[in-house]
């Protein structure tokens, strides 16, 4: 076998990886290697906003993994996508950028992730955004993640911030600012016209610098120990294995489902489970795997009166167009997600702060691209925030080609139930306002039919859909804690110069899509790899409804 050194090896060039590649060689001191199974990311379909369905869902880019059958959504198999390529799943995702709600991290401190507190985060949330309106004492202004609000130049953004207002919510001029609950704008990572996937925003520039590799079509197949001391890895490349050395550290941040399957295979993890497929332990950790957790969503459409949406764009002429002008000038239509306007609301009084997540798309069609709008239509795209249910990743063998099983056990919970229906009739409630008096047509889905709990829950069972944030599967916490996988400074509890950076590490699950805040953990992750003083906490203030026990808004 080839064999070679490097000071630090990175697992995986995705969101995490990406960040840690740029910030461990950017002194000129380490020799950093990084790991890739997928190949380049420069590709059309990657690099234009609107085009964000179709990567998603091609074999080239996506992991193409799927749930087990989910029990309480009609056994249905739920296509989970992770970015095999450049930039990982920021290279596929939506662009979405929400950073969640600061009492997030005020859990996450209690949950055990000791320094992961709001204040503690702020200032690496600062430190990676290079926002498009300048930073202020929340938003950062000069870093390398290119973030911006959207176009807004379709009348349905302001009738639905319009219809929020009338419904009695707030507005918030900052949903990433001091207020994250209301009705407000998105922003989305995308910059001069492009998307700001990882790589773009931190791999591309890195990888100028001679003490950067970044090899891609690697799969890591197992990490190499010297007792419990990861001292490398080994990976096939074509039909051929390497084995590669780490004098300081190995860093895995392979993502939520890939993580914890490379952990397994080397030999972490709980006991039995390695045992059952005749893997030798290296170290017992129960909690490799467990506490997956994700975002259920729905698409609440509703029939347009007026020819003003999406639709009229998605004849294949018109698809052209925006392509071309894209092409030549990176403007028009084809920089934005589309995602420009949304909210954040609480289910019900005694909910502390927001539960459920809006995004508003003036089209009526499926995100990942799946159902195309066959009318003039719009929807709000609807779901609970912090599920209480939990689920798992786990080897299906010990081939490390073979896809791990996933099962999120959706819906498990009843609390969960109670949460969805409330989606049905807060967000039924939000458009029939007089905003949309004008543009309301006939309720397309759920249909005007359903209205009890037996005919929501029916409803949901058929059509929720992941809005794929998955996480949480290597948690992070105290190492009295069981089921946490790496303590507070993302180090493998009960391992050496080993650790886990990527949102598998969540102790919980934050409140909105999922790439801020893995960006944010890795960057401060560096920091903790490199023994560097950590940016001084920020004591911003952030809101909390005043009247949050008794009113739901």
């Amino acid at each position: 076998m080839a064999q070679e050194t490097v000071d630090y090896l990175i697992v995986g060039a995705g969101s995490a990886g990406c960040v840690l590649a740029d910030r461990l060689t950017e002194d000129g001191r380490d020799q950093v290697l990084v790991l890739e199974y997928g190949g380049s990311d420069r590709s059309v379909w990657i690099q234009m906003p609107s085009a964000l369905s179709i990567p998603m869902n091609m074999p080239k880019y996506d992991w193409g993994f799927y749930t087990e059958s989910e029990p309480q959504l009609n056994g249905r198999r739920l296509h989970t996508p992770r970015g095999k390529v450049l930039g990982g799943s920021s290279s596929v995702n939506g662009m979405v950028y929400v950073r969640g709600n600061a009492l997030d991290y005020e859990r996450w401190e209690s949950e055990g992730a000791s320094g992961w507190s709001y204040r503690d985060v702020l200032p690496y949330f600062k430190r990676a955004e290079g926002r498009a309106g300048g930073g202020d004492d929340y938003r950062g202004g000069d870093g390398p993640l290119a973030t911006r609000r959207g176009l807004l130049d379709n009348p349905l953004h302001a009738v639905w911030l319009e219809a929020g207002r009338q419904a009695g919510y707030p507005f918030t001029a900052d949903v990433n600012g001091f207020q994250q609950e209301g009705f407000g704008y998105l922003e989305m990572t995308v910059g001069a016209g492009r998307r700001c996937s990882a790589a773009n925003a931190y791999l591309r520039p890195a990888m100028e610098r001679t003490n950067l590799t970044v090899r891609t079509h690697a799969l890591a197949t197992r990490i190499l120990f010297d007792g419990r001391r990861a001292v490398g890895v080994r990976y096939r490349r074509g039909e051929a294995l390497h084995d590669v050395l780490a004098r300081r550290e190995v860093l895995v941040c392979a993502g939520p489902i890939n993580s914890p399957q490379l952990l397994k295979l080397s030999g972490v993890g709980p006991r039995a489970e390695l045992a059952q497929h005749d893997i030798s332990l290296v170290h017992e950790l129960p909690g490799v795997g467990e506490n997956l957790q994700d975002h259920l969503e729905f698409y609440f459409q509703v029939a347009c009166r007026e020819p003003i949406t999406l639709y009229s764009q998605m004849n294949p002429w018109r698809k052209a167009l925006i392509g071309l002008r894209w092409l030549l000038r990176h403007d028009g239509l084809g920089v934005s997600n589309h995602f420009e306007t949304g909210g954040f609301i609480r289910s019900r009084p005694g909910v502390r702060y927001p539960d459920i997540q809006y995004h508003f798309l003036p089209m009526a069609v499926s995100y990942d691209g799946s159902s195309l709008a066959r009318e003039h239509g719009f929807q709000a795209h609807v779901g609970p925030m912090r599920s209480h249910s939990k689920g798992w990743v786990r080897l299906r063998s010990a081939d490390p080609l073979e896809k791990p099983r996933v099962f999120f056990n959706y819906m498990s919970q009843p609390e969960d139930w109670a949460e969805m229906r409330a989606c049905v009739r807060l967000t039924r409630e939000i458009f029939a306002q007089p905003a949309f008096a004008r543009y309301r047509g006939r309720e397309i889905q759920p249909g005007e039919g359903v209205q009890s709990d037996g005919e929501i829950d029916a409803f949901i069972r058929a059509k929720v859909e992941s809005a794929f944030h998955p996480s949480c599967s290597c948690r992070m916490g105290r190492a009295s804690d069981p089921l946490a996988v790496v303590d507070a400074q993302a180090r493998v509890i009960g391992t050496q110069a080993l650790r886990v950076v990527d949102s598998s590490i969540m102790p919980s699950i934050t409140t909105g899509n999922l790439n801020a805040p893995t960006i944010m953990l890795a960057e401060k992750a560096a920091d903790h790899i490199r023994g560097r003083a950590l940016l001084p906490p920020s004591p911003e203030p952030y809101y909390v409804a005043p009247a949050w026990e008794s009113t739901q808004r």
